[in-house]
């Protein structure tokens, strides 16, 4: 017999993102609808709110809960914003945006090819948390992308100036 921690190994990546949100419930219906999450589980508290819940999204596991400030567990709408952002690769991220988009989210980087070999777009979900969708596309060096970066901060800081003129 496995022992507990063999047991949660299998089931488990090293890093497992835990979203804090407000209204955990329709959240999970929008990953399931923007990202084909699959709901593993929910348990709810005496108040019906989300103490945990476990989605499947690709072969990851991400953890949920509704916000408890009372708590100190707060949610980007509550904080007024995110410091961080989940990173998923997937099959086709032109259809895999599109279909984020379709279901609520609002882009803020269109897909596009990138210097590391990527083809990556970024959108906020309405609940404030930031997602990076991704296909990779091609394989480079190290030199290739430090070549591509380059090229990109360059077009960047271009485009700034532009912007303050």
């Amino acid at each position: 017999m496995a022992s507990p921690s063999e047991t949660i190994s299998a089931l488990r990546q090293t890093a497992t993102a835990s979203l804090r949100i407000k209204g955990a419930a329709a959240a999970i219906e929008f990953y399931k609808k923007a990202l084909g999450a699959e709901e593993l589980m929910r348990m709810a508290g005496p108040d019906g709110k989300i103490g945990h819940a476990e989605l499947k999204i690709g072969d990851s596991i991400v953890f949920l809960t509704d916000e408890s400030p009372a708590m100190g567990c707060k949610s980007p709408q509550t904080l007024g914003g995110t410091a961080s952002s989940l990173y998923l690769y997937v099959e086709d991220v032109d259809k895999a945006f599109q279909r984020a988009i379709d279901a609520g989210g609002k882009a803020t980087m269109p897909v596009t090819d990138m210097f590391w070999g990527d083809r990556f777009g970024n959108f906020v979900d309405p609940y404030g948390h930031t997602w990076g969708l991704s296909t990779h596309t091609l394989d480079l060096t190290q030199q290739e992308i430090a070549e591509g970066a380059k090229s990109f901060y360059a077009q960047m800081a271009q485009q700034a100036q532009k912007k303050s003129a």
